[in-house]
């Protein structure tokens, strides 16, 4: 029966449900319990294959292996088999050619054999003949000795020939001997000559030692003179090694001087800086006093024509008094009146005016007298050189300052 049928048949069995549910749980923990176990062995059996197979794979490729090594065993077999024909073939045809070579050197040992035996047949006959030549080297020598002996017989004749030449040559030699004599004589006589000369010889020797003693006198003194002139090179190093000094001395004045030099210079390009910045100076105050003398030239141009108006005002103003004292003039009997306090405060004021006209003058600008207060336009004329004359006397003494700079920093 299935176990599902089994189960239902023993849970019919019990009563409660509780108890049912308790086999249940039992039965559900057996299964678990059950389940783990298959589980591990169900991974024990699968480690179990992993190795199985692992080991499949290693036995397959050892297999393969073993046929590959199989398989190049045979061909080893074969081609040692195929080794082994060849050898048994080449040592067979060795053999052979041993053999043929054997039977090749037995053929030329018999050869040479044959040669050998006709050799020395031939050596033989060769000693048969050196038999014959040795005969006839003895006659020969036998002959030789014969020419010897003749030989001998024809030396003792040339020697006789000899003893008679001797002769002749002693006899010859007395004849040399004489004149040897005769010669001697004369070299007696020449040696007289000689000793003559020898004597004269000696006496130039005495001589030349006497002007050697001088001589060596001479190079005495030379010698003195010698240390003499050692001292004064000492002497002269001496005075080379102060001398020296005195050089290394102004060596280092010169270098002082060189170290001044260079203050004085870097002090003379300064003095020249500030000489250009003075010039530059000088160019622009030049350039003030040109244009502070322009504007002198238009104020002189303009008291100029002040004075012009001023002497066109000063003709006006005759023409009027002129005029006006042909009026006063007019009456007949006109009594004189003695001038009234304003007419000598405007008096004052005319002379006060004219002295400041005449101070002007002085100063290079002449001012117009006041007009008179009765005609308007005059009056302001008047006031019009009055301000222009006040400007330019204003503009004169600002002008010599100027000028005394100049002249200061000329």
């Amino acid at each position: 029966k299935p176990p599902v049928v089994l189960l239902m048949q023993a849970l019919n069995s019990l009563a409660t449900p509780e108890e049912k549910l308790a086999a249940l749980c039992k039965k559900y923990a057996d299964l678990l319990e059950e389940s783990r176990c298959m589980q591990k062995q169900l991974k024990a059996l699968q480690k179990k294959q992993s190795q199985i197979v692992k080991e499949k794979v290693h036995l397959q490729g050892e297999h393969s292996k073993a046929i590959l090594a199989r398989s190049k065993l045979e061909s080893l077999c074969r081609e040692l088999q195929r080794h082994n024909k060849t050898l048994k073939e080449e040592n067979a045809q060795r053999s052979r050619e041993y053999e043929e070579q054997r039977k090749e050197a037995m053929q030329h040992f018999q050869l040479t054999l044959v040669d050998i035996e006709a050799q020395m047949d031939q050596h033989s006959a060769h000693n048969i003949k050196l038999r014959q030549e040795n005969m006839e080297l003895a006659d020969k020598l036998k002959k030789l000795i014969e020419q010897y002996e003749l030989r001998e017989e024809h030396i003792d004749k040339v020697f006789k020939h000899k003893e008679l030449q001797q002769q002749l040559m002693d006899a010859k030699l007395q004849r040399i001997t004489e004149m040897m004599k005769e010669v001697e004589e004369k070299q007696q006589l020449e040696r007289d000559f000689l000793l003559k000369d020898a004597t004269e010889s000696r006496r130039k020797c005495e001589l030349m030692k006497e002007q050697e003693a001088q001589l060596k006198q001479q190079l005495s003194l030379y010698m003195d003179k010698f240390e003499e002139f050692q001292s004064t090179l000492a002497k002269s190093n001496e005075v080379f090694t102060t001398f020296r000094q005195e050089m290394e001395k102004m060596t280092k004045k010169i270098k002082k001087l060189e170290k001044e030099t260079t203050q004085w210079r870097t002090k003379w390009e300064s003095n020249n800086q500030a000489l250009l910045q003075m010039a530059e100076e000088k160019t622009l105050r030049d350039g003030h006093f040109k244009a502070l003398q322009g504007k002198l030239e238009l104020l002189e141009r303009l008291c100029r024509a002040l004075q012009k108006e001023r002497n066109d005002l000063n003709n006006r103003l005759s023409l009027l008094q002129e005029q006006g004292d042909k009026e006063s003039a007019a009456p007949p009997e006109a009594t004189p009146q003695e001038p009234s306090a304003e007419e000598e405060g405007e008096e004052e004021d005319d002379s006060e005016d004219s002295a400041q006209s005449d101070g002007l003058e002085s100063g290079g600008i002449h001012q117009a007298p006041r007009p008179p207060e009765l005609d308007p336009v005059l009056a302001a004329d008047h006031e019009t050189t009055t301000t222009a004359t006040a400007a330019a006397a204003a503009a004169q003494p600002s002008s010599q300052p100027a000028e005394a700079s100049s002249s200061q920093q000329d």
